[in-house]
């Protein structure tokens, strides 16, 4: 029984050493996991009681053992370059046309392939849950896998729907010397703003504000004009018409209804009383298709008009013109957003995670690749973010939880396991040789 017990110990030691190997053979791989080999004692079963002589029949592998802790991150210049500090996994589709052959795994060196879809170098497709609109306020289908493509084309424009302008306007502006206002006469404003807003199509149009200083009333305080002046050549002269309210000016600021007369009113403080916000029509001068594309709200939240020089404190406006694609952004909740030349950014989708009740039960595949099996337990689809499922950290890889001195010990260790059940066949070579030369 000694050669076969020691033989089991040779088993065990060269699966030892197998396992460890591949270890140390894939310390740098990413994504990684390494395995740990388990063994078992053997004895041979006793019928009709409890042996107290049994010696053992040697030692067989009970299982190599899968071992998920959490690897290192080394971080890189590739937005698309995505590690996860948790439990969850990447999941992938082998065809990407066929998205029910999933598989997943836990590196994230991710590419854009020649039709535009994220996948990794194996060119299995990254899945995402699908946006439900244009913002990531909209939220995502957790129900709705999808792959991730980048042929999405220009970034499309957005019609200016708020301007925010905060001034202040200087109290101690005198009238302007020509009552009636004009925008090619300087002597008829105070001070003027510029802004440039976008209509439905992305056309760029230049949106002037025109301050006139009205007479002091009671106290310190005094009411303003503001007009309001679009155009594409603004060097055209602009006639007035009979009303006396320029046609290409507009209606003057208007508190929530068009048609009324745009003064804005402060407190003794200097502080704005009305109107906050107010509507300006541009519908007959931009090229926008909708009159919803093209109605502005002018925000003057903030304005002041106090005995300092005319400033613009905050200026900004919410359009954007037609941009080209520029690249790819993932946040910690694995949101993917296209980026554009226009500042504008696009959710594409949000990353599709899984975990698993029983991740060490996953069937190895190669690649870095796991399976779901009957002992891993059906998959649970998840979020970066919530649960375990760990957050995700773009521009950054996993790398193998490797730890090399442990394993160059471990190497050691079965290198001497496996002379010493050597020495044992040896010895026992030696005792039957003996027991074969008795005359």
């Amino acid at each position: 029984m000694s050669f076969t017990t020691a033989l089991s110990g040779l088993n065990a030691a060269s699966n030892n050493l197998s396992v460890t190997g591949n270890n140390i053979a894939n310390a740098n791989t990413t994504g990684f996991k390494k395995s740990r080999s388990e063994f078992v004692d053997v004895y041979a079963s006793s019928i009709g009681g409890v042996s107290k002589t049994q010696p053992g029949s040697g030692v067989r592998v009970s299982e190599v053992a899968q071992q998920f802790n959490q690897g290192n991150l080394d971080f890189t210049e590739n937005s698309l370059d995505l590690a996860i500090s948790g439990d969850g996994f990447f999941t992938l589709a082998s065809n990407p046309t066929d998205l029910k052959s999933m598989i997943y795994s836990r590196s994230g060196a991710f590419r854009v392939n020649k039709d535009g879809l994220v996948t990794n170098t194996q060119g299995q497709a990254l899945l995402a849950y699908s946006p439900n609109g244009k913002t990531v306020a909209d939220g995502f289908s957790q129900g709705v896998l999808k792959t991730v493509s980048l042929n999405t084309g220009a970034g499309l424009p957005v019609s200016t729907t708020k301007v925010d302008l905060q001034v202040n306007l200087d109290s101690n502006s005198p009238e302007p010397p020509v009552g009636t206002f004009d925008p090619l006469d300087s002597n008829s404003y105070t001070k003027q703003s510029s802004v440039s807003v976008f209509d439905s199509l992305g056309v760029s149009h230049t949106l002037t504000t025109y301050f006139v200083a009205g007479p002091v009333t009671a106290g310190p305080t005094r009411d303003w004009q503001a007009f309001h002046y679009i155009t594409d050549n603004p060097q055209l002269p602009v006639p007035l018409d009979p009303g006396g309210v320029n046609p290409q000016i507009g209606p003057p600021v208007v508190a929530g209804t068009p048609g009324t007369a745009g003064i804005l009113t402060f407190d003794s403080s200097g502080k704005l009383v009305a109107p906050v916000d107010a509507k300006v029509d541009l519908i007959p001068y931009v090229t926008g298709t909708s009159a919803a594309d093209v109605d502005v709200t002018m925000s003057y939240l903030g304005s002041t008009q106090l005995s300092a020089a005319f400033s613009v404190d905050a200026l900004k406006q919410d359009g954007l013109p037609a941009g080209r694609l520029t690249g790819v952004s993932i946040d910690d909740e694995g949101v993917i957003f296209a980026r554009f030349s226009n500042g504008g950014a696009t959710p594409l989708g949000k990353v599709a995670l899984t975990r698993f009740p029983n991740p060490q039960g996953l069937s190895k595949l190669g690649n870095t690749n796991w399976a779901q099996s009957a002992n891993s337990g059906e998959p649970i689809p998840g979020e970066a973010g919530t649960g375990n499922f760990g957050v995700i950290q773009s521009g950054a890889l996993e790398q193998s939880n490797v730890d090399l001195s442990a394993q160059l010990v471990n190497l050691i260790v079965a290198q001497q396991a496996y002379q010493a059940n050597s020495q044992t066949i040896s010895t026992e070579n030696t005792i039957v040789q003996a027991i074969l030369n008795i005359r």
